[in-house]
C-alpha cells in the first residue's frame, strides 16, 4: 500500500529504531575474529564483475562436475583448547635448541605438473598432508589449475581436505566468491583497500577452522595488497618471557565492536531503562547470530555510553591439537586498538576491535609494542601471483593482508580436516545453513 493507506500499521516507533541501531552492528560484529576484524558484506554482488574480468584460462583438462555444496558444508568446528600447565620458559627454550622448519615451504609447479590437472595433487596427498604438519604452510606457486573457483576446488579437493564454513558464517557477513565451491572471498573490496589486516588465526573463542587455502585469482591491479603469514611457534619463541608468563598467567579477553549510545543521555531519568534494554536487546538478538560467547558491557574503555560486544576469557598460547606443541594462539596483533590507531585503518568506530587483560584492564603499551615488534621479525610476506595458493595451519600459523591499490581478487576455503580420517561434506544436510548469509548480503551495501 502507499503510504498512509488503512490497510497497513506504521511500523512500531520503537522497532524502527531497534533495526537502525542493530543492523549497522550487525554488518560489523563480524570483526570478531575475522578473516580481517571488518565485515565483507556486499562482496558477492561485487564479484559478478569480477568473474567476467578476471577469470583466467586454465591449461589443465577440465575438472568434472562435482556436488553442489551451496547449503550442504558442516559447521566450523569448536576451538580446541589446550591451555594448562604450559611452563613457558621450558618451551621457548625447547623451540630455541632446534631450528624451526622453514614457513612456508614452497612447492613450484613444473609443465609436466600442470599437464596432470588435479590428478597431480591427489598422487601427493599423504606428502602433502606430512609436510603440512612440519611447516605449517605450503605454497603452491605456478600452477594453472587453481586460476579459477571451480580448479580451486578439484585442487582442494584432490589434496583430501574436507571444507567446512568460516568461524562466523552464521553472522551472514562471509560472503561466498562460489557457494557451490564453497569458496569465500576475501577482503577485496575497494572501501576496505586502505585497511592493513593484521596477524590473526581463523578463530574466536568458540570456533577455529582446522586449516584454510587462500588463493590469488588476480593480484592488486595497481601495488599492494600482499597476503603474510607469521609461525606461532616462532612468536612464541621470541617473545619476552615476562611479557608472555603475564598474558598467559592473566589471559585476554577481546572486544569485537563499539555501539555508541551518547543519544540516550537526552532521556533524563529514562536513560538508564533505556541502556538497559539496549543491552539485553544486542545480547537476546544479534550476539546468537555469531554463535559467539559475548558480554555486553558499558564503559570499559572509558567511554560510559559506549556499549561493546566482549568475548570471554581466552588464552594467548595453546598447544597445537595435533603435534601438543605450543604456539601463539591470539588475534591481539590485529584487534588491538593501540596497533591498529598507529597503521592504516579505515574501519568505522562501530567495527573498532580491542583487547583487554582477563580482568578487562588495559593492556601496557609496552606490551603491545613488544608483541607488534615480534610479529613483524616473524612475518613472511607472500606477493601470490594468479594461480598461487598458500595451505595453512590456521591453529599454528596467523595471516593478514596489506594495504592495496587497483583491482584485488582473491579467495579463501576452510577446512575441518581431512577427508581420510572420515569426513565428509556431502549430504551433510546444510547446517546450520547459508539463508542469513545470503539474506545479510542482500540487505546491507
Amino acid at each position: 500500500g502507499t503510504a498512509g493507506s488503512p490497510d497497513r500499521a506504521a511500523p512500531h516507533p520503537r522497532r524502527v529504531l531497534m533495526w537502525k541501531t542493530l543492523l549497522p552492528l550487525a554488518a560489523v560484529l563480524g570483526s570478531a575474529s575475522a578473516f580481517d576484524a571488518t565485515p565483507r558484506v556486499g562482496l558477492a554482488r561485487s564479484r559478478v564483475a569480477h568473474a567476467s574480468n578476471l577469470r583466467m584460462a586454465t591449461v589443465a583438462p577440465p575438472a568434472a562436475e562435482m556436488p553442489n555444496l551451496d547449503g550442504m558444508l558442516p559447521d566450523c568446528p569448536k576451538t580446541l583448547w589446550d591451555t594448562e600447565g604450559i611452563d613457558v620458559e621450558k618451551e621457548q627454550a625447547a623451540y630455541r635448541a632446534s631450528d624451526l622448519p622453514q614457513c612456508p615451504v614452497e612447492v613450484q609447479a613444473t609443465p609436466e605438473d600442470n599437464a596432470k590437472g588435479a590428478a597431480y595433487f591427489a598422487e601427493r596427498s599423504d606428502e602433502f598432508r606430512a609436510m603440512l604438519k612440519e611447516h605449517g604452510t605450503i605454497w603452491f606457486k605456478g600452477f594453472d589449475l587453481m586460476k579459477d573457483e571451480q580448479g580451486f576446488r578439484a585442487f582442494y579437493d584432490a589434496v583430501g581436505l574436507s571444507p567446512c564454513l568460516d568461524p562466523i558464517h552464521t553472522s551472514g557477513l562471509r560472503a561466498f566468491a562460489s557457494a557451490k565451491d564453497a569458496v569465500y572471498e576475501e577482503v577485496n573490496k575497494q572501501s576496505l583497500a586502505g585497511h592493513f589486516i593484521g596477524l590473526h588465526n581463523e578463530a574466536t573463542k568458540k570456533k577455529t577452522a582446522m586449516y584454510g587455502a587462500f588463493v590469488c585469482f588476480q593480484p592488486a591491479s595497481v601495488r599492494g595488497g600482499e597476503f603474510f603469514i607469521a609461525d606461532g611457534a616462532a612468536i612464541f619463541r621470541d617473545m619476552d618471557p615476562d611479557v608472555l608468563k603475564r598474558l598467559y598467567e592473566n589471559k585476554v579477553r577481546i572486544s569485537v565492536s563499539n555501539l555508541d549510545l551518547d543519544f540516550l543521555g537526552a532521556l533524563g531519568p529514562l536513560k538508564e531503562s533505556a541502556m538497559g534494554f539496549f543491552k539485553d536487546l544486542v545480547a537476546s538478538i544479534v550476539a546468537p547470530k555469531f554463535d559467539m560467547d559475548l558480554e555486553m558491557r558499558y564503559g570499559t574503555d572509558g567511554k560510559a555510553m559506549r556499549l561493546q560486544a566482549i568475548e570471554g576469557r581466552q588464552s594467548p598460547v595453546t598447544r597445537h591439537p595435533e603435534t601438543g606443541k605450543p604456539v601463539w594462539f591470539c588475534n591481539v596483533h590485529n584487534h588491538a586498538r593501540y596497533l591498529r590507531d598507529r597503521r592504516p585503518c579505515t574501519v568505522p568506530e562501530v567495527g573498532m576491535t580491542d583487547v583487554y587483560m582477563g580482568d578487562l584492564s588495559h593492556m601496557d603499551p609496552k606490551d603491545l609494542d613488544h608483541i607488534n615488534e615480534v610479529s613483524e621479525k616473524n612475518m613472511q610476506w607472500c606477493a601470490m601471483k594468479a594461480g598461487d595458493v598458500l595451505l595453512v595451519d590456521n591453529y599454528r600459523v596467523l595471516h593478514g593482508r596489506n594495504t592495496f591499490e587497483g583491482d584485488r581478487y582473491h579467495a579463501v576455503s576452510w577446512f575441518d580436516g581431512w577427508k581420510a580420517d572420515g569426513r565428509s561434506v556431502v549430504g551433510d544436510g546444510g547446517k546450520p545453513g547459508n539463508a542469513l548469509n545470503k539474506m545479510i548480503n542482500t540487505l546491507i551495501k
